[in-house]
């Protein structure tokens, strides 16, 4: 039997188990076999029913149950719920990080090629103390240098932002030469392992003109002299590069672009590419990927939602040392 895909089923609160069923009909009879949902099999089958959506789902207690079946096959995990809609977010939270962690557990595991997380509101993993699933699951890899890399990958072009999910007044704190090395130095040994090539990489500033590289600016003091340790180390990198022209055409000469913060790379990138990306982690112990949108919990019950970049996700996984 070929390697286990994981799917969290994420925020229950979400277009989740919609995009789920769009993917799953799109996929072929031997792919399906190695998908494995990790969710309420409760909830899952109740969203299912007041969608209207015709699926076969099967209940099962680990990954070496109904190994040649073509069903859905779903991994429990319980939850208390009135509407499948709207499940309180008490309920919701502990929900969705009992999910996170059996598969951070599964996915320690030999037999699991890698992970997919449908998207989760962030608010659910304020219990955690982390401010996303990125964050989470470096947590639980034991990464604590800040290391872990976001980036959000198309075949044309991939954006890495060098500080996730913070508020932008803090992003000048944050960012430090120390940490762009790491990010980068990451980037570039697990990008050429997954991809088997080595990145051609272009690191924005932080300022509108890199600042006019003012000697007191983030530009002069922290990346530039992150850039020269980096170029001593062999990696293939240019910058700081102008963040207001370069995702006009010159986007085209890199395949990473990396920003100081989510917006600046993220906007642009999805004003290019909409759907077609998915959000793969870097420097996990284990693969792990997720769509490149939130849980869109104002499309639910209007058959509005995008399956796309889920999809793309299982292909990713599902196409890994082929």
């Amino acid at each position: 039997m070929n390697k286990k895909i994981i799917i969290i089923t994420g925020d229950p609160n979400s277009i989740n188990s919609e995009i789920i069923f769009k993917t799953w009909k799109k996929l072929d009879k031997r792919t399906k076999k190695k998908i494995y949902l990790i969710g309420s099999y409760d909830l899952i089958n109740k969203q299912f029913k007041t969608l209207k959506l015709k699926i076969d789902v099967l209940k099962i207690k680990d990954l070496n149950e109904e190994e040649s079946s073509n069903k859905l096959k779903i991994l429990d995990v319980p939850l208390k719920f009135k509407n499948p809609f709207r499940v309180v977010r008490n309920n919701a939270a502990k929900y969705v990080i009992q999910s996170l962690d059996l598969a951070d557990k599964l996915a320690k595991k030999k037999e699991v090629k890698g992970i997919i997380n449908c998207p989760i509101n962030k608010n659910l993993l304020k219990s955690s103390n982390k401010i996303g699933v990125t964050e989470y699951f470096a947590y639980k890899c034991k990464i604590f240098d800040g290391s872990e890399v976001m980036m959000i990958y198309n075949k044309k072009l991939s954006v890495v932002p060098l500080t996730t999910h913070i508020n932008i007044k803090n992003v000048s704190k944050i960012i430090n030469k120390q940490l762009i090395i790491r990010k980068l130095v990451s980037l570039n040994y697990n990008f050429k392992k997954i991809f088997k090539t080595k990145p051609k990489i272009g690191i924005l500033g932080l300022n509108p003109h890199n600042a006019e590289m003012r000697t007191n600016s983030e530009e002069v003091i922290k990346i530039i002299p992150a850039i020269s340790v980096l170029k001593k180390k062999g990696i293939n990198i240019k910058g700081p590069l102008v963040g207001d022209t370069v995702f006009i055409n010159n986007y085209k000469r890199f395949d990473v672009l990396v920003g100081m913060y989510h917006d600046q790379v993220l906007s642009p990138f999805k004003t290019l590419f909409h759907y077609d990306a998915i959000n793969i982690t870097l420097g996990l112990s284990y693969i792990r990927v997720s769509p490149d949108h939130g849980p869109a919990s104002d499309l639910i019950l209007k058959n509005k939602g995008n399956y796309l970049s889920l999809f793309k996700c299982v292909k990713f996984i599902n196409n890994l040392n082929k």
